[in-house]
């Protein structure tokens, strides 16, 4: 029997052989490869946990942990969504309305997501704590000497939410923008207003990329770890850091770490339930101009309602960095250059999201295309890195680095494959979105007309789908950028990044300090940001 039949007749005796037995081998295979890449710290938790002893099971028991459980899924509940309500509303008038400068809001309203979250945390704690800035300048005219606690769930949620609904934007934006407007146009020549429209058309069409948005935030706050710890709010991830730092018990860390991987178990079996019902293919084979929504008398409140999230989400960040650099130029402090940091952080993050990119695209074309028990596996196994703290991810890569790839360990490809275990699901979500907005007829008739799969691939899907595959990449580069634990374990000796810079100087509490490698990697991150978001407009 010919080794290479071996791939298809391996899938053919899978669960759900029906489907996944007519999977070409040019998918099975790459999706196979990334599933394995992704397990890798789920190996190394299953090792740990079993070598745990009967006292530490006995601990994942008890009532403490049960309530840090119910904070954690509380934590993501409330922002994944206050993160709808803030980015819906976003999405749409930066894409389909005549809001004033809706092309530089697109922009503006995203960057909050290259903030990390411990700066946006700290940044808000001085702005908005008790004895903040804001308290400072209220004390004169107002005599005010104390302004509400916003330590706990309060801050917490402020802040994720702050820096995490961009997750959602995005993924809304560009299924927005990719919309065919044939049946907006049908139900406006029908009498609806722009709001029933909105609400009985455009929403429902929105629903496989709000789903995707959305399971992006819940992941990404179950995983957080500075900015609940500076807000001393404990969640899962906290508790594991502490396992892992404090009593150095990586067992019980371990079966902590099992815990979130059970969670993301069940997310993404809720996700992929909703994302069944939700499927469906919107978009035009020719693309057609959507029609500007005019928003009359709203547009005044519109534009008040961008420029709060903006204001709360970006301009107090950066102005507190801002105060801490002329806070230290004015105390004499000599601030290193920068660009050998800045380099090798574009370097790692933009290699790990190429990476990234060309994984997620098999397994995307295996959901969407192929579905059935096999790639929903694959898919599930994807997201796995994700909802691990990046601790977790950095010491199971250095286990594996250290025991079974010694020639790769402190190198640059390790980081970066450490950057694509942890990030990859943004990538899969995004690309996977934008597939379902695509009919397989217009594959299905390339290949009618004699053209082979990979000419299909590169002349009528990846065309398609050019802004989820932007949008994704986007991601991994943005958060690749600002990832701090993950760099730090696995990163080569000497091979300091911005976001190193910054934990090593904040962690000293030298503020001024931070504010240099701060505000650059908002400005590199909001270069590209700006560039990727500005070649998808003008591609439509």
């Amino acid at each position: 029997m010919n080794i290479a039949h071996w791939p298809r007749i391996l899938v053919s005796k899978l669960p759900g052989r029906e489907s996944a037995a007519r999977v070409p081998l040019h998918l099975v295979v790459p999706a196979l490869m990334v599933a394995g890449a992704m397990l890798l710290p789920l190996a190394y938790l299953l090792v740990r946990a079993a070598g745990a002893d009967a006292a530490a099971w006995q601990q994942l028991f008890r009532p403490r942990i049960a309530e840090v459980l119910g904070r954690s899924v509380l934590l993501a509940f409330a922002v994944t969504l206050s993160a709808n309500v803030i980015a819906i509303p976003l999405a749409y008038l930066t894409t389909r309305t005549d809001l004033p400068g809706r092309r530089v809001w697109s922009v503006i309203t995203v960057l909050p997501l290259v903030i990390p979250s411990y700066v946006g945390a700290f940044t808000l704690i001085a702005a908005l704590g008790p004895r903040g800035l804001l308290q400072q300048m209220l004390a004169g005219p107002l005599g005010l000497s104390r302004l509400p606690n916003i330590y706990g769930f309060p801050g917490a949620w402020l802040t994720l939410t702050l820096f995490a609904y961009p997750y959602v934007l995005l993924s809304a934006r560009g299924a927005l923008l990719g919309l065919d407007p044939a049946l907006e146009d049908a139900a406006r020549s029908l009498g609806d207003s722009p709001w029933m429209v909105f609400r009985r058309v455009t929403l429902p069409q929105l629903r496989p990329a709000l789903l995707s948005g959305s399971l992006l935030v819940a992941l990404y706050v179950l995983s957080d770890f500075g900015a609940v710890s500076m807000l001393r709010y404990t969640t899962f991830t906290r508790a594991i850091y502490v396992q892992y730092s404090a009593s150095f018990d990586r067992n019980l860390a371990a079966l902590l770490a099992l815990v979130l991987v059970a969670i993301t178990v069940v997310l993404l079996t809720a996700e992929a339930r909703e994302q069944r019902r939700a499927r469906a293919y919107y978009r035009a084979a020719a693309r057609r101009r959507q029609r500007v929504v005019r928003l009359g008398r709203w547009r005044w409140p519109a534009l008040a309602f961008v420029t709060l999230i903006a204001l709360v989400a970006l301009v107090i960040p950066l102005s507190v960095m801002a105060f801490w650099l002329v806070r230290g130029i004015r105390a004499g402090e000599t601030f290193q250059l920068l660009i050998g940091p800045a380099w090798r952080s574009v370097l790692a993050s933009g290699l790990a999201a190429g990476a990234a990119l060309l994984g997620a695209l098999p397994v995307g074309l295996l959901v969407v295309r192929h579905g059935g028990r096999f790639s929903r596996l694959i898919e599930r196994t994807s997201f796995v890195g994700y909802a691990l703290p990046g601790i977790v991810v950095a010491l199971a890569l250095v286990f594996f680095g250290a025991n079974f790839a010694t020639p790769l360990y402190q190198t640059l490809a390790m980081l970066v494959f450490a950057y694509v275990v942890r990030f990859m699901p943004q990538a899969v979500a995004t690309v996977r979105a934008a597939l379902l907005q695509i009919s397989p007829r217009l594959e299905e008739a390339a290949r009618g007309l004699g053209a082979r799969t990979p000419r299909v691939l590169f002349t009528v899907t990846v065309p398609l789908v050019r802004s989820g595959l932007l949008s994704g990449a986007a991601l991994v580069f943005l958060t690749s950028m600002k990832e701090l634990p993950t760099t730090l374990l696995l990163a080569p000796t000497g091979y300091d990044t911005l976001a190193t810079r910054v934990w090593s100087a904040t962690e000293e509490a030298f503020y001024a300090r931070a504010a240099a490698p701060a505000l650059l990697l908002v400005a590199v991150s909001a270069l590209s940001i700006g560039l990727i978001l500005a070649r998808d407009d003008a591609g439509r």
